[in-house]
């Protein structure tokens, strides 16, 4: 990915982290597990894997994404924006592996979204739900 999210991480986000996130149900949307200092973020339905971010140790304390991968394959992802997929991995940390609001991350997503679908017509609600697996008043 050419654009990375450019949030610290604390030592405790960054435990929080490591231990992942496994879909509750069917209508949640992502898998997260690290091996290492990889964490990986897998379709709770398919399995694919959508994002692989190396984090590393900022000098400073704290952990931040170093280097991440995206999935290009049409049929596994439809992503094709590194800032809406900027967007996307940061939120997926945030609202879902630690459980954040992530309100500023949320209306940057639905905007990128009505930009790409040239439509702002969706509701903000059915856009997240549909991208996280979360409806706009989760967490």
């Amino acid at each position: 990915m050419s654009e990375l999210p450019q949030r610290i991480w604390s030592d405790e986000d960054w435990e929080r982290i490591q231990r992942g996130y496994g879909a509750q149900d069917m209508d949640e949307k992502w898998d997260v597990f690290t091996e290492g200092e990889v964490v990986f973020f897998h379709r709770s339905w398919t399995g694919y894997g959508v994002f692989a971010a190396t984090f590393a140790p900022v000098d400073s304390g704290g952990w931040r994404i170093a280097s991440a991968v995206v999935e290009r394959d049409g049929e596994r992802y439809g992503g094709t924006d590194d800032a809406y997929d900027c967007v996307m991995l940061e939120l997926v940390i945030t609202a879902i592996v630690l459980g954040e609001p992530a309100p500023e991350l949320r209306s940057r997503l639905v905007e990128l979204t009505r930009r790409k679908s040239r439509s702002a017509d969706a509701p903000a609600g059915v856009i997240q739900h549909s991208a996280l697996g979360l409806r706009s008043d989760s967490n």
